[in-house]
C-alpha cells in the first residue's frame, strides 16, 4: 500500500536566523536532542533508509519549527524562506519520486510572503506552505494577511499550520511545569486556538476556497465541533459566521495523524470530519516512523479508506502523482 507521510520535518544550516533547536527544546534529554539534531538536516544517511524499511513511499517536507517565523528582521526573513525554498527544491529534484514539499514564508511582510509563495508554487512545484503558528505575536485572520489567502486560493493550495517553537506569551498555567511546554500540551492549545481565531476571524467566509491542515489529530479540535457549534449559538457577535464553526471543518480544515496512535481517536476523529479529510503523517524524526506506520497499517478501516487516509487524500489535496 502507498503511504504519503505529510507533516516531516527538515532543518537546512544555510539560514541567517539559527534554528535554536536545542535552545527551545530544553525539557527532552541531550540524547533525544543529539538523534533529532542529526535527522533534521540528513536526507539519505538515515531518512531514505528508514522509508524504504517501513514502507513510507514520499515524505512531504517541511522547514523545522520556528523556521523563520521568529526573525525579527523582514528582509533576513524574506532571505531566509527563499534559501530554505531554494534548498527544499533542490532537495525534492534529487529525489523526486520520494519527497514533496511545502514551502517557508516570510510573513513579516505578508507583500514579500505572496511572491516567495508563488514562486515556490509555480517554479518549483511546491505543494503549498507550512507556516509555525504565529509570526512574531501575529496571526493569520488579521487583515493584513488577507493577500496570502487571496494568493493560496488562486494557486489553489493548502496552508499546514504546524505548532510555533516560540509561544506568543506566557501562561501561567504553565509555570513550574516545564512538561507542559510544547507538544505535550501547550502547542496543541496554541495552534488550535490559532485554527479557530481564522474561524471567528471570517477567514474562510471570505476566502471559501481556502485549505487548512492540522496536525496531531486537528489539535484536537475535532472532538469539541459540538461544543463550539452550541456555545456559538449565544455568542453575540458583530460579524456572524457564514456557517456553524463545525460547518468549516472537512470543507476548509483537514487534519493529519501526527503523534497519535490511537485508534479510537482515529475512528472518532473521521466521524467528526469525513474520512476524505483524514491524512497520514509521522512527523519525522520527532516520531518514530515504526510505530507510525503500525499504527496506520493496523488502523480499523476497510481496505478502501485505509487507502484515503494511507495516500489519496493527500495524493488529491497535494495533487501529488503516485
Amino acid at each position: 500500500m502507498r503511504r504519503v507521510a505529510l507533516e516531516e520535518a527538515f532543518w537546512f544550516d544555510g539560514l541567517a536566523t539559527p534554528s535554536s533547536f536545542r535552545e527551545l527544546r530544553r525539557q527532552y534529554r541531550t540524547e533525544t536532542l543529539d538523534r533529532l539534531a542529526r535527522r533534521l538536516t540528513d536526507f539519505t544517511e538515515y531518512r531514505l533508509p528508514e522509508m524504504d524499511e517501513y514502507g513510507v513511499d514520499v515524505q512531504v517536507l517541511a522547514l523545522a519549527s520556528p523556521g523563520v517565523q521568529m526573525q525579527p528582521d523582514p528582509d533576513v526573513a524574506a532571505d531566509d524562506a527563499r534559501r530554505a525554498n531554494d534548498f527544499l527544491a533542490e532537495t525534492i529534484a534529487g529525489h523526486p519520486t520520494r519527497f514533496a514539499g511545502l514551502a517557508a514564508l516570510p510573513l513579516q511582510d505578508p507583500e514579500r510572503a505572496v511572491l516567495e509563495l508563488r514562486r515556490a508554487v509555480t517554479g518549483f512545484g511546491l505543494r503549498g506552505a507550512l507556516v509555525n503558528d504565529h509570526t512574531l505575536g501575529h496571526y493569520l485572520d488579521e487583515e493584513r494577511y488577507a493577500v496570502v489567502w487571496a494568493e493560496l486560493q488562486d494557486l489553489d493550495v493548502p496552508l499546514y499550520l504546524h505548532p510555533g517553537a516560540v509561544p506568543a506569551d506566557r501562561w501561567h498555567v504553565l509555570e513550574g511545569r516545564p512538561e507542559l511546554h510544547g507538544a505535550t500540551f501547550a502547542w496543541a492549545a496554541a495552534t488550535g486556538g490559532h485554527a479557530m481565531r481564522l474561524v471567528y476571524g471570517k477567514v474562510f467566509d471570505r476566502f471559501p476556497r481556502a485549505k487548512v491542515i492540522l496536525g496531531h489529530m486537528g489539535e484536537f479540535l475535532p472532538f469539541q465541533l459540538t461544543r463550539f457549534d452550541a456555545r456559538h449559538r449565544d455568542l453575540a457577535l458583530e460579524r456572524p459566521l457564514d456557517r456553524l464553526p463545525s460547518e468549516y471543518f472537512g470543507e476548509n480544515i483537514k487534519i493529519t495523524t501526527t503523534g497519535v496512535y490511537s485508534h479510537a481517536t482515529l475512528i472518532a476523529a473521521i466521524r467528526a470530519v469525513g474520512i476524505d479529510n483524514v491524512m497520514f503523517s509521522i512527523d519525522y524524526p520527532f516520531e518514530p516512523t515504526e510505530e507510525s506506520v503500525r499504527f496506520l497499517d493496523t488502523a480499523p478501516l476497510t481496505p478502501g479508506e485505509l487507502a484515503l487516509v494511507a495516500h489519496a487524500n493527500a495524493d488529491r489535496l497535494l495533487r501529488l502523482s503516485p
